[in-house]
């Protein structure tokens, strides 16, 4: 299909189904969360996967597709965590789950630098969020992450919510009800919920993948300048016309799936096979 008519289709509230990659699934004892494998994956790599739906839906059987892909990209297997939902249970309670997870793999033996997180929409804010809590409790750094079309600043200042609302599918109301459910009433500057307010020095390797056509795509490029200028190497992958979460719908969009082949990339760069 063409971005058009899958945009086309969003919008209108239809299902956009193609052919759907199905992975081993296993659950992960101790967490909630479940290990994803394919004939692909290395049990030397480890992607830990956050999952979109504006902190207030979404699942590891919903993400099942996007979680075999990267599986298949990156040769890795996918650790997928069902963290806490907004607004039953908001700020921060997701942004613990996500700690959790990680130390879990951490005390399981799990080496950090064979480790990287991955989160797409809300699930790249709760990666970020996870790394900054993780740095600020004096955890190790994982390999490197990816942020999958983040909100990284819950304020949307950025001029783009406004001038693509024509070339995304979220509209500027779905991001203040976003903000309204999972902060209630926090603080939308907290550095936690907003990742670009916060001290992001000693952050690892990071790929920030985005859509030009995205209404979040300002506030994502103050990210990625800001965390430059703090030190941090970031990978900046713009897709020219893309729209938000563009990637999840790799099964009928020749581009997303083109996206996840660099997100693969990237992480087989920064965990090389062991041996």
């Amino acid at each position: 299909m063409e971005a058009a008519e899958v945009l086309s289709a969003i919008r209108a509230g239809l299902p956009v189904r193609g052919d759907r990659r199905r992975p081993e699934v296993e659950p992960v004892a101790g967490l909630p969360a479940y290990r994803l494998t394919t004939a692909a994956s290395r049990a030397d790599r480890t992607v830990l996967f956050f999952h979109g739906g504006r902190f207030t839906s979404g699942s590891t059987a919903e993400s099942l597709d996007i979680c075999a892909r990267i599986a298949d990209a990156a040769c890795a297997e996918v650790i997928s965590v069902d963290y806490r939902l907004a607004p039953a249970h908001p700020f921060p309670a997701a942004v613990v789950d996500c700690l959790a997870a990680y130390r879990h793999l951490l005390m399981d033996g799990y080496a950090p630098e064979r480790v990287v997180p991955v989160g797409l929409s809300a699930g790249g804010t709760l990666a970020l969020s996870m790394l900054l809590s993780a740095g600020s409790q004096g955890l190790p750094m994982p390999a490197a992450g990816v942020l999958l079309s983040p909100p990284v600043e819950m304020l949307f200042l950025g001029d783009s919510v406004l001038l693509n609302r024509r070339t995304d599918w979220l509209a500027p109301q779905d991001l203040a009800e976003m903000r309204e459910d999972y902060l209630l009433g926090a603080d939308p500057a907290d550095p936690l919920a907003s990742p670009l307010y916060a001290d992001l020095s000693g952050l690892p390797p990071l790929m920030v993948q985005a859509g030009g056509g995205e209404v979040l795509i300002d506030g994502i490029c103050a990210f990625v300048s800001t965390a430059r200028l703090q030190g941090v190497p970031v990978t900046f992958d713009v897709a020219e016309g893309m729209f938000h979460c563009w990637q999840a719908f790799a099964a009928v969009l020749p581009e997303g799936a083109a996206a996840i082949e660099r997100v693969g990339a990237f992480v087989r760069r920064h965990v090389p096979n062991e041996g």
